[in-house]
């Protein structure tokens, strides 16, 4: 079922795409998370503007970006307040200003996974198109100097491969990770104008934990060795990983199943070849979380200036 104007014999350039027909008989659908609903809230009048989606995981860092991009656009204060859209829930965080929605997804893919069924329900009962949507995040590097921000070519697996695998009915059911090879390529080519930092294009690994999934040797538990460890991160490099994370995979596999431009932009906050816990200092942990906003929002606002000039 595609979002926009299509209902009405029209058509759009990029609809959003929800495949279940059970949303069809509801008399209201209850984005529980989020706090919102389709008879409690007009969701097209909300949110039927939206172009931009930003998600990250940590509430604060994404109150953060709004600040930011509104400052950015000029689309208000960037010191004004700027309300919790879903502050009757402890869940999620939501920002809007103008056209560019921020959203918080916690750690890992089952939180992600939750904000996304509701995110994309959302998008589609707001009649949205066009919508391209950015994970934004930190990430552990492979062969990259720290604060090095990685552009996902692909999102793969911990076997090097590009796919996301969801348990249904207790069957295994794979799904492609594949993002937006041309978004990619603008948000790299953003990356190349920023000169305070550098952004590469690399694979991205998704994996399901922080340390044993990521080959990490300070965790509770550890049964491999160091050599070990340096063995898989050198196959990772080899098979074009450059970074590590926990999003990426289910977020590409259910963006591309409703019709959503994505791409994932993570900085990486240390090189995991060469150790496995952060020791930079808060301020330079800081300093390196900002870059991918800072990327995001210069190629948010060359597409709205861009859009301007049309």
């Amino acid at each position: 079922m595609p979002s926009g104007g299509e209902k009405n014999g029209e058509t759009c350039d990029r609809s959003i795409y929800v495949n279940n027909p059970h949303l069809e008989s509801m008399k209201e659908d209850i984005l529980y998370h989020f706090n919102l609903g389709t008879t409690s809230h007009d969701l097209q009048a909300q949110f039927g503007d939206v172009k931009f989606v930003c998600v990250g995981g940590s509430p604060w860092r994404m109150k953060s970006f709004i600040e930011y991009i509104a400052g950015e656009l000029g689309l208000a204060d960037p010191k004004a307040e700027y309300p919790n859209i879903c502050e009757g829930t402890d869940r999620y965080a939501m920002y809007k200003v103008g056209p560019v929605l921020s959203v918080s997804h916690g750690m890992g893919i089952p939180s992600i996974s939750i904000m996304l069924h509701e995110l994309i329900k959302l998008l589609y009962h707001a009649r949205c198109t066009d919508v391209t949507v950015v994970r934004i995040g930190t990430s552990g590097g492979i062969g990259l100097q720290p604060g090095t921000v990685v552009v996902t070519k692909q999102s793969v697996d911990s076997a090097f491969l590009p796919r996301f695998e969801q348990v249904v009915l207790g069957k295994p059911v794979v799904r492609s990770t594949e993002l937006d090879e041309e978004l990619a390529e603008e948000l790299l080519q953003c990356g190349k104008e920023l000169p305070e930092f550098q952004t590469v294009i690399g694979n991205t690994m998704c994996t399901l934990d922080f340390y044993e999934g990521q080959a990490r040797l300070d965790g509770a538990f550890c049964s491999y060795t160091e050599e070990d460890k340096q063995n898989y991160l050198a196959e990772a490099y080899a098979a074009g990983v450059r970074n590590i994370e926990m999003e990426s995979s289910v977020f590409a596999a259910m963006c591309k199943l409703s019709n959503l431009r994505a791409a994932v932009v993570c900085v990486t906050l240390l090189d995991r070849q060469k150790g496995d816990q952060m020791t930079s200092s808060h301020d330079v942990m800081h300093s390196y979380q900002q870059r991918p906003q800072l990327l995001v929002g210069h190629y948010i606002k060359k597409k709205l200036n861009a859009s301007m000039k049309k």
